[in-house]
């Protein structure tokens, strides 16, 4: 259950910063708003999570994931140039939280 809830995090924390990106500087009040409660509910979730799984593990997850995720995105959706650097950032952020969970750092 701790991953399911991990995962909701992830997803409401990256529906949050890309609500962020549309707020123009939270000067637009839906896309504000969006972005508070993604981060609320992610959040909320996060803590959850932190019941069944180690900090630490739980932590990178959120934070890797959601890093890729977020540049993956910018690149398909919002204009953003792919390069090697960046490629090969978000693959290593994949291969972090794969060595994470191999490693049983449950």
């Amino acid at each position: 259950m701790g991953y399911l809830l991990l995962a909701g995090a992830i997803a409401a924390e990256v529906a949050a910063t890309t609500a962020m990106k549309y707020s123009e500087g939270f000067s637009r009040l839906l896309p504000s708003l969006l972005t508070a409660l993604g981060y609320l509910l992610s959040f909320t979730l996060l803590a959850q999570t932190l019941k069944t799984v180690s900090v630490g593990t739980a932590y990178a997850i959120w934070a890797g994931v959601g890093t890729a995720a977020i540049a993956t995105i910018g690149i398909l959706f919002m204009g953003e140039g792919m390069t090697a650097t960046k490629a090969a950032g978000i693959a290593l952020i994949i291969v972090g939280v794969v060595v994470l969970n191999l490693g049983g750092a449950h």
